[in-house]
């Protein structure tokens, strides 16, 4: 059994850590995090964590550089000030692109992030939405993926849609699609694509499935520069859709991301709050749902020794 259960967060996003703060009524750990002009990250904890189950919430995200960083020195911090067990929170797992090696002479970097989370002295991971679900094998330690799922569908549900198809923007894709259209009990439509190179262009080639007439929603693990939502978009709007709504848990929206979907044919993008959405990049198409109730759940059952797989079987979602 675990000392108390301790939460401390870097800078990557700390609205969201204090919000599971609140969910919890565990006070956020005391800690200072930040950069020397020679750009080294200086770690001190400023609280007692000896014998406690710390949790450390940081999402790898913009700059995510930097944020991998925090997270490994957080987590040698704590191992050296003698927390019982370190859980490393990862919203968001940043280089989960890399996951495979698809070329020639090329990294498999979400390993090599999981080597170094392992080695830095985490005993345990718990993210949401993985890009590649093999990355939980790359980690030698025990892995929990959440899904924002249940948020997503819980409040397209509420919406009333009447004739809605899914859509996957690539093969890729099709098995998370396929799991959000059984949960709407609607149909489901494939857009196949092939990618060219190393940088974000797409040649987007047709939809498989029918959707002219309906009201489509696509489904993605995250956005990024939005051009492979863009291709979708026109490909739908070809094949005869009414209305697009898209969502995905993760939104990146790096570059031209934001501009994109102001001037797109979205209805409305969901997304959660798993990565922070800074104020510039808000807009009105953008819905934001929060996923810090269950990420919360997720850590007490954790903490409590309890079962976190059952407790999906009855999750109702809270849309935020």
């Amino acid at each position: 059994m675990y000392g108390k259960l301790s939460i401390f967060s870097g800078n990557a996003n700390p609205q969201f850590a204090r919000a599971v703060s609140e969910c919890l009524g565990v006070p956020l750990g005391r800690a200072d995090v930040f950069e020397f002009p020679n750009e080294n990250i200086f770690v001190r904890i400023n609280d007692v964590v000896r014998e406690q189950d710390v949790f450390v919430i940081q999402p790898t995200c913009s700059p995510v550089n930097r944020s991998i960083m925090e997270l490994l020195i957080m987590i040698d911090a704590l191992k050296r000030a003698s927390a019982a067990r370190i859980t490393a929170v990862l919203p968001y797992y940043g280089y989960g692109r890399t996951d495979k090696k698809d070329q020639p002479r090329v990294p498999i970097t979400a390993r090599l992030i999981a080597d170094m989370i392992t080695v830095a002295g985490a005993n345990r991971v718990l993210s949401m939405d993985l890009h590649a679900g093999q990355i939980q094998g790359f980690f030698s330690i025990p892995f929990d993926e959440l899904t924002a799922i249940n948020n997503m569908t819980g409040y397209f549900r509420q919406k009333e849609l009447e004739d809605v198809v899914i859509v996957a923007p690539d093969l890729g894709s099709a098995k998370k699609a396929r799991n959000f259209a059984e949960r709407l009990g609607a149909p489901l439509a494939v857009i196949e694509k092939r990618r060219k190179g190393n940088d974000s262009r797409t040649q987007t080639l047709n939809v498989i499935g029918q959707v002219a007439g309906r009201q489509a929603i696509i489904i993605d693990d995250e956005i990024d520069t939005g051009s492979s939502l863009m291709d979708a978009c026109r490909v739908l709007q070809e094949a005869g859709i009414s209305e697009i709504f898209a969502c995905c848990t993760h939104s990146v929206l790096s570059g031209p991301a934001v501009e994109r979907i102001r001037n797109s044919p979205l209805k409305e993008l969901v997304t959660t709050d798993t990565i922070p959405l800074p104020e510039h990049k808000r807009q009105d198409k953008i819905v934001v749902l929060s996923v810090a109730p269950l990420f919360a759940e997720v850590m007490k059952r954790i903490h409590d020794g309890g079962s976190v797989g059952a407790m999906f079987d009855n999750w109702q979602a809270d849309v935020v």
